[in-house]
């Protein structure tokens, strides 16, 4: 007999033909995840099992992070052969626990002399007979204990929710917008829930923001990283692109403009990553810049897709997410990032895409300053 880890999935049930692929790369996501806890993780019999780690319970936090998981049990592992002593392990798992229960048997091996009524039946009554204070209620029972016949016994009482979405790597690689604010880290989680891989891209202007502005963003980015098994930060210098468009662009337009600099070094690093796509945090109306207008005119310096997770989210929305995911605390830390150094105070709200282009005219080293930006980028992998 023996401890460990039952992890089990859920949409990728329905890939069909594709499911092997699907599986595999989520096998690889949970080794990545459990490797720090010496675990050795294997699938088996439509489980991923993992095994002979240091912290059970550490090991099964950091794995119900991992995207494509839909729930972790901690199980026991026994001979089937030996039905007395399954019995007799079911009691001890339920032992200390008060209220109603019901036993759940799932027989994947068909060839055992017990159909699942019978597993039910037998292992319900052992429970009954040998753990005061329970009663059995199969339709709401306060406590379930599960027992699956496959190659062993698996026994187990207690189910932990995962994140649940698409292993990451599943479905392509985007370029992350990342601010220190607190929309674009839930805009990553989304997407790479969804099985896309992040390269995050950070524009900072030093001195204007300072170097704790920078480590909130890199921990914002760490907490990111535990769901996505890792992650590549590009540290993008801003402040010369930032202060020629605070120079040389009249006052309303600038924050657009600064919009669609960030957009064409972001799709510059995506290229240069293989990622087919950008993520933002934007949310339609909620500031000038995120205007239908100001959306088209950020789009049109792109050359690939942009996926906008939290276009139809109000905050109230986008901050549960955050307090969901981690990342609320940190995204409220009091350090600015460069999206709010020369703040206009009335910044254009439906601007016309040949004003834009007209405006920015004035830059005329534009591509040099956008060229020096990409090769000072800072890297960091987390």
């Amino acid at each position: 007999m023996r401890e460990l880890i039952m992890v089990r999935y859920g949409e990728i049930y329905l890939k069909g033909r594709n499911r092997p692929y699907f599986l595999r790369l989520l096998v690889r996501r949970v080794t990545e995840a459990a490797r720090p806890f010496g675990a050795k993780v294997w699938l088996h019999d439509s489980r991923i099992m993992v095994s002979d780690m240091l912290d059970i319970n550490a090991c099964m936090d950091r794995i119900r992070r991992v995207f494509g998981v839909h729930s972790v049990c901690p199980a026991v592992e026994m001979p089937k052969d030996d039905f007395e002593a399954v019995k007799r392990q079911a009691a001890a798992m339920m032992q200390g626990k008060t209220g109603t229960f019901k036993v759940v048997a799932r027989r994947a091996d068909k060839q055992y002399p017990l159909n699942s009524p019978a597993i039910n039946a037998q292992i319900g009554g052992y429970v009954l007979e040998h753990v005061p204070g329970l009663s059995v209620d199969v339709k709401n029972p306060e406590h379930e204990l599960s027992v699956e016949i496959r190659d062993w016994a698996y026994l187990y009482a207690t189910v932990l929710p995962g994140v649940g979405g698409m292993p990451v790597g599943s479905n392509g690689k985007a370029a992350l917008l990342l601010s220190g604010g607190i929309d674009s880290p839930v805009a990553g989680y989304l997407i790479a829930k969804r099985g896309v891989e992040l390269v995050a891209v950070h524009f900072y202007s030093f001195p204007y923001t300072g170097e704790r502005a920078k480590q909130k963003v890199l921990t914002l980015a760490s907490i990111l990283a535990d769901y996505c098994c890792g992650m590549r930060v590009y540290v993008v210098p801003f402040t010369e692109i930032q202060m020629a468009i605070h120079e040389k662009c009249p006052d309303d337009h600038t924050t657009l403009i600064m919009r669609r600099f960030m957009m064409r070094i972001a799709d510059i690093i995506a290229e240069k990553e293989g990622a087919q796509a950008l993520v933002t945090g934007e949310s339609i109306g909620q500031v000038a810049s995120q205007t239908m207008q100001a959306l088209v005119c950020t789009d049109q310096v792109v050359s690939r897709l942009v996926f906008r997770p939290l276009i139809g989210f109000d905050k109230i929305e986008i901050t549960r997410w955050a307090e969901q995911i981690g990342t609320y605390e940190t995204s409220c830390l009091p350090y600015e990032d460069c999206c709010t150094v020369f703040t206009p105070k009335h910044p254009v709200t439906q601007p016309k895409p040949d004003r834009v282009l007209k405006a920015e005219v004035a830059l005329i080293d534009a591509e040099d300053m956008i060229a020096r930006a990409v090769a000072g980028c800072e890297i960091v992998n987390l």
